[in-house]
C-alpha cells in the first residue's frame, strides 16, 4: 500500500473530526477534509517529521478552513463552538434555555473574533485539535512555554469577557 494512502486511512477520521468541530457543516467538512489531504499530498515531500503527522495535518486543515472563511467572507461567527454547546449549554426543550444558549454562543464567537490571531490559533489547536503544547509550539514556531502562556492569557481574557457579558 502507498505511504500516502496509509496516512489518509490512518488520519482521515481525526482530521474530519477536527474540522467538524470548527464548522459543524458535514458537507463543508467533507470538502475541507479532502482539500486538507490534497494539500498534504502535494506538500508531502516537504514534511520533515519535526512534529507528529496529525499536528501537521491539523495545521494544514486550519489554514484550509480559514482560507475558506476568507474566500467566502465569513467570520468566526460561522465556526461551531462545540466547547460551549457541550460543556455549558446542554440541549433542552426549554425556550428560555435555548435563547440563553444562543446568547452564549454569540458572546463566545465575538470573543474569538476579538482576541489576537496568535491567541486564537493556540486556542483552536489546543481545544479543537486537542494538541499538546509541545506540538502547538512546533506548528506555530514558538516555544512550548509561549504556547502555554498564550493559552492561559487567551483563556483568562475569554473568561473575563464571558463573566461580564453573561454575568456568571
Amino acid at each position: 500500500m502507498n505511504t500516502f494512502e496509509t496516512l489518509y486511512g490512518t488520519y482521515y477520521d481525526r482530521v474530519y473530526a477536527f474540522l467538524y468541530r470548527l464548522c459543524a457543516d458535514r458537507s463543508l467538512v467533507e470538502d475541507l477534509t479532502q482539500e486538507t489531504f490534497l494539500q498534504a499530498y502535494t506538500s508531502f515531500h516537504r514534511f520533515r517529521g519535526e512534529c507528529e503527522v496529525f499536528t501537521w495535518l491539523a495545521s494544514i486543515g486550519k489554514h484550509v478552513y480559514f482560507k475558506y472563511l476568507k474566500r467566502n467572507r465569513l467570520h468566526m461567527d460561522s465556526a461551531n463552538l462545540d466547547l460551549v454547546e457541550n460543556s455549558y449549554c446542554l440541549q433542552s426543550g426549554d425556550p428560555a434555555e435555548y435563547i440563553h444558549k444562543k446568547h452564549v454562543e454569540k458572546v463566545v464567537r465575538a470573543v474569538m473574533e476579538d482576541i489576537p490571531k496568535k491567541y486564537r490559533d493556540v486556542v483552536l489547536l489546543r481545544i479543537y485539535a486537542e494538541l499538546p503544547f509541545s506540538q502547538i509550539a512546533l506548528v506555530l514556531k514558538i516555544s512550548e512555554n509561549s504556547a502555554k502562556v498564550i493559552f492561559f492569557r487567551a483563556k483568562k481574557k475569554m473568561m473575563e469577557v464571558l463573566q461580564n457579558e453573561l454575568e456568571l
